[in-house]
């Protein structure tokens, strides 16, 4: 990630979710079994792999990993998020949570099978994770960067697009970054073959849910801030605009990069 998107955004990228964990844990999207399937069946992701989930926060990356049958350590910086991850996956065979950042890891050199980042890699320092990749992965290992994006093909989805953009802090920087930078991935795998695809993803939602799926994200103004108000208000006008028997779709692409980076 440039040092200018770094310097750009209000606060410190490893600590910015602490105060939305609870909203993550209940409103953030999973990734679709569809993924790890893909990456098996396309020899990226071996039986029983051991898997570094690197910014892995509250563990929904991680979670996609363990029902595929591997081994996990979920490396995460924010401790609250950390926990919360503990919490909900501590119980599963193969899963670990470890505190370290994509930059240094602390995970042992040649460990993983496969280093994944689900929605984070915007966060990175690209070089230095690069770095450490390179150094825990196995021979033969391989980096797969996946992300939920937005769909932005129906009314509804356009308007919710518009409402983050209007009242969002920092809204345009961060969702530039996170809507899978071709550029920005080609870089970082450095010229090597990459593998792409996507698959469908999305949240039926009622207006609670709604709002706190809005009120995960870093850039949504919290309770108290006079930006929060009139996005509730704005939210509460395409809800109902567009709910059918109380819920709304939020439809997503999830879309991933793979591959290996020597």
């Amino acid at each position: 990630m440039p040092a200018a998107f770094l310097k750009s955004v209000s606060r410190d990228p490893t600590t910015r979710f602490g105060d939305r964990v609870a909203d993550y844990v209940r409103y953030r999207p999973g990734y679709p079994p569809a993924l790890a399937a893909y990456l098996r069946t396309h020899g990226w992701l071996p039986r029983s792999a051991h898997v570094a989930d690197v910014g892995a926060g509250t563990g929904l990356s991680s979670a996609l990993f363990l029902d595929a049958g591997c081994t996990v350590d979920a490396v995460e910086p924010d401790a609250g998020m950390r926990a919360a991850a503990e919490q909900a996956l501590g119980a599963r065979p193969g899963f670990r949570a470890v505190a370290g950042r994509a930059e240094a890891t602390t995970l042992a050199a040649g460990s993983a099978d496969l280093v994944a980042a689900g929605t984070a890699f915007h966060w990175f320092d690209a070089s230095a994770a690069r770095a450490e990749f390179a150094r825990i992965l196995r021979p033969r290992g391989a980096v797969a960067l996946f992300w939920n994006l937005r769909r932005r093909d129906d009314a509804f989805m356009r308007e919710y697009e518009a409402i983050m953009r209007e009242h969002g802090r920092d809204y345009a920087e961060v969702n530039a970054a996170r809507r899978g930078d071709e550029t920005a991935v080609a870089a970082f795998f450095a010229g090597a073959a990459v593998e792409q695809a996507s698959f469908d993803n999305g949240q039926s939602l009622d207006f609670d849910g709604l709002l706190g799926r809005a009120l995960s994200s870093s850039y949504a103004p919290r309770p108290g801030d006079p930006a929060h108000a009139p996005m509730r208000a704005a939210l509460r006008r395409a809800f109902d605009a567009h709910a059918a028997n109380g819920r709304v779709a939020l439809r997503y692409e999830a879309r991933l990069y793979v591959g290996r980076l020597h």
